[in-house]
């Protein structure tokens, strides 16, 4: 980006969830080091678009601006991708920012979603905790098992693998990758295990992992380097193997 012209930034809005999106212009100076989030503070102190129209400051979602909160997620020039690691110096002009277009939008850049912690809870994603006294400690992790179970860990449900998946839609209903990387998580931890079985059944239903067309989009698309690929090739097996399993017990 040359440093010696205004940076100028596109920026698609949204009332609310039922208005129509229109878009509007930004001018700011040059600043290096500026990041996507950054800019939309500067925006936020000023909002005059970029013909002078006086207008309301931009409506997104930030929290920890260091890429571990998930929740600045956007589309940035037509990738999916966190505001608060994008740095302008690295990205073309004119600067588009999108909502998500998979999620309901809520107003602006901000957008609902919710459908990825419904799908947790659907396939129960969690240690398993009976009552609230104190159980000790927990069952002690090998270096191998915590070194498999660290980068799926990383996740931060930031749900750029949903919307670069061409098969997370309201047709099918995907619960995407980072769901069943998350069933990988929780299947492996010793305590975990002990709704393996369900996790399991509830990939088997609608839109479970026999949904995903493997277009590996999601590992790609990825801020926290996950190894989601892997992830549906593991699950996609012990669902298969509890498929077979359960249709001869019949």
């Amino acid at each position: 980006m040359p440093n010696n012209k205004p940076v100028i930034i596109k920026i698609k809005r949204q009332a609310n969830p039922t208005s129509k999106s229109y878009w509007e212009e930004f001018e700011l100076p040059y600043k290096p080091g500026r990041n996507v989030t950054s800019t939309l503070m500067e925006i936020a102190a000023n909002p005059v678009t970029r013909d002078g129209k006086k207008t309301t400051p931009i409506t997104y979602d930030s929290n920890c601006l260091e890429e571990i909160c998930g929740s600045c997620a956007m589309l940035i020039n037509g990738r999916a991708r966190m505001a608060c690691s994008a740095l302008l110096d690295k990205l073309d002009q004119p600067l588009t920012l999108e909502p998500f277009s998979k999620f309901p939008v809520i107003r602006d850049l901000a957008v609902d979603r919710s459908v990825l912690f419904e799908n947790l809870k659907r396939t129960k994603s969690w240690v398993p905790i009976d009552g609230t006294y104190d159980l000790g400690p927990g069952p002690r992790l090998t270096m191998q098992d915590q070194e498999q179970a660290y980068p799926l860990s990383r996740c931060i449900s930031c749900c750029c693998c949903m919307e670069a998946c061409p098969q997370f839609d309201e047709s099918t209903g995907f619960v995407g990758a980072a769901t069943i990387s998350q069933v990988r998580l929780f299947n492996t931890h010793p305590t975990g295990q002990a709704l393996k079985r369900e996790r399991l059944a509830a990939l088997m239903g609608d839109g479970g992992i026999q949904e995903c067309g493997y277009a590996q989009n999601c590992v790609e698309i990825c801020p926290k380097d996950i190894p989601l690929t892997r992830s549906i090739s593991e699950v996609g097996r012990e669902v298969m193997k509890q498929a077979i399993g359960d249709l001869f017990r019949k």
